[in-house]
């Protein structure tokens, strides 16, 4: 999987924003840091959906540029996020669980208005994201 490194500002009490040095143009943000990561991975994938991939550098080379040291003393911090590729079709899996995992599953499904694909598929992406 393909990571992409993201630095991570905020001041004061604003949201948590990101913005990603090899993904000139792509940014995301969060109210709250436990939704970061994965508000950051869906903008890499929905920014670089049909683009040709750049190259991702490395973590210490990320930091060691200029730019990013001078974020970084600023109270920046850097997040490595991965860049999960959305073809926009879905395909069809058998998948195997416990009778009553699914019921609980498809009970809360229904009550966030979704259908149990669409919630499988929501809980990978957040895991995948971290």
């Amino acid at each position: 999987m393909r990571y992409y490194i993201g630095v991570v500002h905020q001041d004061g009490n604003s949201a948590y924003g990101v913005h990603f040095p090899d993904v000139p143009g792509c940014f995301s943000a969060a109210d709250d840091m436990d939704d970061l990561l994965a508000n950051a991975s869906e903008a890499l994938s929905l920014h670089l959906e049909d683009e040709k991939l750049p190259e991702a550098r490395s973590l210490d080379t990320v930091r060691a540029d200029a730019d990013i040291a001078k974020d970084l003393a600023e109270g920046a911090f850097l997040l490595a996020v991965p860049f999960i590729s959305l073809s926009g079709r879905s395909t069809k899996a058998n998948i195997t669980m416990d009778a009553g995992l699914l019921a609980a599953v498809d009970q809360t499904a229904k009550e966030r208005g979704l259908t149990r694909s669409s919630f499988l598929a929501d809980l990978a992406r957040r895991e995948i994201a971290g």
